[in-house]
């Protein structure tokens, strides 16, 4: 890091906290704070959407994602546009008729207060969970960048994202957010054009996306029925369609970014700008670390991408046999790149036996890197337990930081930030107003006036960033944060998705049947995901994580059935 580099990313941190903090400073009221007056445009409410959602795990975890398992995680956003179709058509003209500031006001005047009250607790626990994470992973890249401690990292990333989100509400959220985007989508641009111009004279873009396939990381389509696999095509229209739905369609903050659009038709307009833009989006930062991979054929890569596990296991007893690991990977990378080259001048020649044989050689190069690199992932781990061995979030920051030039790695740092801040800002807000309109203020025997609940927001939104932020100093690396997301995710939005859509489309079920089946629910999906998924470190998975969105949803609009029928039988014999 240069000087150029500090100035380039403190001064885009500085002009987005800034910039928020002076644009919407002085709410007027509850309205003004929380719905942002409801004065959005679509284009505002489409790239606020987006940017709730792309936070700097996307842009820290996914490249990683992408470098080790190929393109198949796209799949995970394949039922994302017909979800937008459904929340358009279903969801937005709801909460707009209603008026509500938050989506589980609506299930209390479908049902009653403690299923809203039970729907906004589950919602605060697994988004409070995920604040932490969006904290935590941007302190991932300064740590290794600085070497100052996580906690300091939190700490600091914390504050700049409450002094904003608490002084503007929901119009800071929306304002700044234009601008992280925008940030976003030049530094992600600037990424690829750089790793293709990296790559040998020779290589070109179709040739590297051949030899990324050489490498089976262009499999982006798996028909398999496999249940245990975390990504096909089934589980991408089926588990990412229930998880979409649920996310956009009762997580606060997402709904509460199309809640500030002027009509319905804004709010509508918006959310179908996301579901055109996200999937293509989602493909390209996957595409990025696909190119990173290409990149590492023909340049040095560290048998393990994290610095931290590395320095541990080179001062420990065990490092002469990590040394001898990376000569193994020296001598591997040597012959990977010569098998490359040959199946790269084959390509030139059209000759389909001699690309298969070049193909194949490639293909047990990997299987012996793989082996490889698990192995001195045992041993790092033998070093200390409580090492991260998995190092899937560092490879797209060592790229950066090794490879970048003076300037552009201070803009691509600027990039992760911006994200982080754009999600945690959503987050927050959220938050703090879910705490204090279906909880705090329905349980209020007196009468406040506006200026009350206003600043009782405030205070909300800030404990929340402070809970946040000691989150984010207890968490860790389980697989990679992207997919520790979407997991915590998976766990709690089926069962919120399903008490929705009860709510809508089954009038006859009342309060008690889906409160009652709500709690058993998602007692049984945690015990569902302790059981089958937990301990997928271990090889031992036997569930795909995403089919916890369908299996929750299904289960409680089941149970809430049989508890209804149930309770109008001993109704009827009672008479």
């Amino acid at each position: 890091m240069e000087i150029i580099d500090w100035i380039i990313l403190v001064g885009t941190l500085l002009f987005i906290v800034v910039y928020g903090y002076w644009k919407t400073k002085g709410s007027r009221d509850v309205n003004d704070y929380i719905l942002g007056g409801k004065e959005a445009k679509w284009w505002t409410v489409g790239l606020s959407v987006m940017a709730t959602q792309a936070s700097a795990i996307t842009f820290l975890s996914t490249p990683g994602q992408a470098f080790h398992d190929g393109m198949g995680f796209v799949q995970f956003y394949f039922g994302l546009p017909l979800a937008m179709i459904i929340i358009c058509m279903v969801f937005i003209p709801i909460y707009h008729k209603l008026k509500v500031y938050t989506a589980y006001e609506f299930l209390e005047s479908r049902f009653d207060l403690k299923t809203r009250s039970l729907g906004a607790l589950l919602f605060l626990i697994q988004r409070g969970l995920a604040a932490g994470i969006t904290i935590y992973a941007p302190s991932i890249i300064l740590s290794a960048v600085l070497g100052w401690k996580i906690e300091t990292l939190n700490i600091i990333i914390g504050i700049l994202v409450i002094i904003y989100t608490v002084s503007g509400g929901t119009k800071a959220v929306s304002v700044t957010q234009k601008q992280q985007m925008f940030v976003i989508m030049v530094g992600m641009f600037t990424a690829f054009y750089l790793v293709m111009s990296y790559l040998p004279d020779d290589i070109n873009f179709g040739k590297a996306l051949k030899i990324a396939g050489a490498n089976d990381k262009l499999n982006i389509l798996d028909f398999s029925l496999d249940f245990t696999s975390r990504y096909t095509f089934w589980s991408g229209i089926t588990g990412g369609l229930f998880l979409a739905l649920a996310y956009f369609g009762t997580d606060q903050s997402q709904v509460q970014r199309y809640l500030t659009g002027k009509s319905v038709r804004e709010s509508q307009l918006g959310l179908i700008f996301n579901g055109l833009l996200k999937v293509p989006m989602q493909f390209f930062i996957l595409l990025v670390g696909v190119m990173v991979f290409v990149f590492y054929q023909y340049n040095h890569s560290p048998l393990n991408f994290n610095p931290a596990a590395v320095q541990a296991v080179q001062n420990s007893e065990y490092a002469q046999q990590y040394q001898t690991m990376e000569k193994e990977h020296l001598i591997l990378e040597k012959e990977k790149k010569i098998a490359q080259e040959r199946f790269s001048a084959m390509l030139d020649m059209k000759d389909y036996a001699l690309i298969m044989s070049a193909k194949n050689s490639i293909h047990d190069i990997n299987i012996e890197e793989r082996q490889n690199r698990e192995q001195a992932r045992a041993l790092i781990q033998q070093v200390d337990k409580d090492l991260e061995t998995n190092d899937k979030d560092y490879v797209f920051i060592h790229f950066i930081l090794n490879n970048l030039p003076t300037g552009l790695i201070g803009l691509l740092l600027a990039v992760i930030f911006s994200a982080a801040m754009s999600s945690t800002s959503s987050e927050l807000n959220a938050l703090g107003t879910i705490t204090t309109m279906d909880l705090f203020k329905r349980q209020q025997k007196k009468q406040h006036n506006e200026r009350y609940y206003l600043n009782a927001t405030k205070w909300f939104t800030l404990a929340w960033g402070i809970i946040a932020i000691c989150f984010a100093n207890f968490a860790t690396l389980l697989d990679n944060l992207i997919q520790l997301v979407n997991i915590i995710g998976s766990i709690f939005y089926g069962n919120v998705l399903g008490i929705f859509l009860i709510a809508f489309f089954i009038k006859f079920i009342r309060g008690n049947a889906v409160f009652i089946a709500a709690i058993i629910t998602q007692i049984l999906v945690i015990l569902l995901y302790y059981f089958t998924i937990y301990q997928y470190d271990t090889g031992e998975e036997k569930l795909g994580y995403m089919w916890l969105n369908f299996i929750g949803c299904a289960l409680v609009i089941l149970l809430a059935l049989l508890f209804e029928i149930i309770n109008r039988s001993a109704h009827v014999i009672k008479k």
